[in-house]
């Protein structure tokens, strides 16, 4: 049973403004966590909930909620607080009532991301680990972004899938794609801000056009692994791949390094949900071992 009454305290304690909401809405919040919008008439909040054990999920989500609205590009939900109450963990954030994803809301959204790419570190990786769904993410620094991909993202994934049982054909590719790392990313991309998790479900407009993105794993590294996961389930649109490369053109080679930055998303679908990802996986691996010879 969740204690509404405790979260609404909190949230009245974080935005430091008296908050009496009524019964909560429940809403969709994924595959992951419960979800709900907190009213009291004036103000909505939109609340996520997991077990009180991850509260360390909820609470890089709000920092990277607050890195990407930092920026001042692109729509986000602001992050209000996280916390705990009993047996749940809960972040609660901006409501934005969203109202699709039409060509206008696509072009806008293409040059937002490309100025929010614009931000940069000094190195690739995050102040903290997150999570990719509820897949942990690493992100220890690194100035090396092939060794940052190789270690912290296709590395990562490889073992936990060996971990997980997915061994096989799977593995054999594994140890010889990871040496040619260096080759496939043939290039020594600026750390930009990176949502981390763009795909269709996570980018929507608000009811003025403007887009909005949200439920982030954010780090510092190449802009193209945002543009490639984009592609990954559908794609975003003509509109929004134009304004993007008006804004900010993708460098020669992107077709082959989206492959690489793609089948790190499909080896965590594999490790989250089993099923044909694993031969998906070994296809992506035997086109770009063949790239290299």
């Amino acid at each position: 049973m969740t204690d509404w009454s405790e979260i609404a305290t909190q949230i009245a304690a974080a935005s430091g403004e008296p908050f009496q909401p009524t019964s909560p809405r429940q809403v969709g919040g994924g595959c992951i966590n419960a979800a709900a919008v907190l009213a009291d008439g004036g103000r909505r909040w939109f609340v996520k909930l997991n077990d009180a054990s991850r509260l360390d999920m909820f609470e890089a989500e709000h920092d990277g909620l607050a890195a990407m609205a930092a920026t001042n590009s692109i729509r986000v939900p602001q992050p209000l607080c996280c916390g705990t109450s009993g047996r749940h963990a809960f972040i609660a954030m901006e409501y934005i009532a969203l109202g699709g994803s039409g060509g206008a809301t696509a072009e806008r959204a293409g040059e937002a991301l490309a100025a929010m790419h614009h931000s940069s570190a000094d190195a690739h990786g995050w102040h903290r680990d997150n999570t990719i769904g509820s897949t942990p993410q690493p992100n220890h620094r690194d100035r090396d972004w092939a060794q940052f991909w190789c270690q912290r993202r296709l590395g990562f994934q490889l073992a936990l899938a060996a971990q997980n049982g997915y061994g096989g054909r799977l593995q054999d590719r594994d140890a010889r794609l990871l040496e040619h790392v260096d080759a496939l990313l043939d290039h020594t991309p600026a750390p930009s801000l990176l949502h981390g998790d763009l795909w269709g479900g996570n980018f929507g407009g608000d009811d003025q056009g403007n887009p909005v993105i949200f439920d982030p794993a954010c780090y510092y590294g190449d802009r193209e692994t945002d543009i490639a996961m984009t592609e990954l389930f559908g794609g975003f649109g003509s509109r929004f791949y134009a304004a993007y490369n008006a804004a900010w053109p993708l460098p020669p080679g992107y077709a082959t390094r989206r492959m690489l930055y793609n089948l790190y998303h499909i080896l965590n679908h594999l490790n989250l949900f089993g099923g044909g990802y694993g031969s998906q996986a070994e296809r992506m691996m035997d086109r770009l071992l063949a790239t290299v010879g």
